[in-house]
């Protein structure tokens, strides 16, 4: 689940701005603000289905001036390539946005954090140990209870 998808609502006004002008038509600043509207709802039906985006992005061109339309074949040939793009940007929204909620709900445990981020750089400790440690391990002994589940 997505909740904050920043990259597909940046592609898609992006683009159509793109479009229009590749085609010479102008957009009025209302016209552009109607585009940001459109894109920030019609995005979050673009989650999770390769080519989403350009769907919905075609939905979008026609809500606003649909004499756009013939101009997305400009963009059919890199569109899989910015679909990378959307997903790294909404996967660092979303971890961006997940932070911060948590910050403001006063949830956010900022040691466990720091030892995280700082793992990829050699500077954090050992989160394995310390995740089975919270499961139920016996740091004497080095053992870990069994989990076990039934289907």
């Amino acid at each position: 689940y997505s909740f904050n998808l920043d990259g597909t609502n940046i592609y898609m006004t992006l683009s159509t701005l793109f479009v229009s002008q590749a085609m010479g038509v102008h957009l009025s600043f209302a016209e552009q603000m109607q585009v940001m509207a459109v894109a920030m709802l019609t995005s979050k039906g673009a989650t999770g289905v390769t080519g989403a985006g350009f769907i919905t992005l075609a939905a979008t061109l026609g809500s606003v001036r649909p004499e756009l339309l013939p101009g997305m074949a400009v963009l059919l040939g890199v569109d899989k390539f910015m679909a990378e793009c959307r997903s790294l940007t909404n996967i660092v929204g979303n971890g961006v946005a997940a932070v911060v909620v948590s910050l403001l709900e006063g949830e956010l445990d900022r040691e466990m954090m720091n030892r995280a981020l700082n793992e990829g750089t050699g500077k954090g400790q050992d989160l394995q140990s310390e995740s089975n440690d919270d499961l139920g391990a016996d740091p004497e002994s080095g053992s870990t209870l069994e989990h076990t589940s039934t289907a």
